[in-house]
């Protein structure tokens, strides 16, 4: 599920909004009220239910072998990574997909793969239902691991020459290693 040629996408589990008005999450760092889609480069991001954390990483173009043998293993170019806990949210999300013509939305952050608008934006159709997540990842080559305790790996991730994302990391469970040193 990626968006075509001149779109980008947004995910929720809502598959009755008619228009999305820009607003102000209550978990933003932005100030400005947007509008928020994805392009193709970063729709995987959200293959997962939207409170479900989320620690990511994949092969960049400053990787080292090192990091990608430690940390993606041998050969790996993608790992999402997920606790136990959100298994059955993922088998039974249903997770829908809205396109929005891209030249409605204007590049945001630091790497241009999330879009806003400052203003009321209407899909260009229904949403599609995005199916099976499992399925998702397996046909596009991502690994996906899911772990007891996400955090060692994402510290190592992050301390590492591999690119990477973190979503809705604030619902991980605390780590075991911090819980266990106390």
């Amino acid at each position: 599920m990626r968006p075509g040629p001149g779109e980008v996408l947004h995910f929720s589990e809502n598959p009755d909004i008619h228009e999305f008005a820009p607003h102000v999450a209550a978990t933003a760092q932005e100030k400005d009220a947007y509008v928020w889609a994805v392009d193709a480069t970063r729709a995987q991001d959200y293959w997962f239910p939207r409170q479900c954390p989320r620690a990511m990483a994949w092969r960049g173009p400053k990787t080292s072998a090192d990091d990608v043998e430690r940390l993606l293993g041998a050969g790996g170019v993608r790992v999402h990574m997920i606790e136990y806990g959100w298994l059955d949210a993922m088998r039974t999300v249903e997770l829908y997909a809205y396109r929005f013509d891209a030249a409605d939305f204007i590049p945001a952050g630091e790497h241009q793969h999330a879009y806003v608008s400052t203003t009321t934006i209407r899909p260009l159709g229904r949403p599609q239902r995005v199916g099976d997540l499992f399925a998702l990842h397996d046909e596009a080559g991502i690994e996906l691991r899911v772990v007891r305790d996400l955090w060692p790996w994402w510290h190592a991730v992050i301390e590492s020459s591999l690119e990477f994302s973190g979503i809705r990391l604030r619902n991980a469970r605390p780590s075991e290693s911090v819980s266990a040193s106390r």
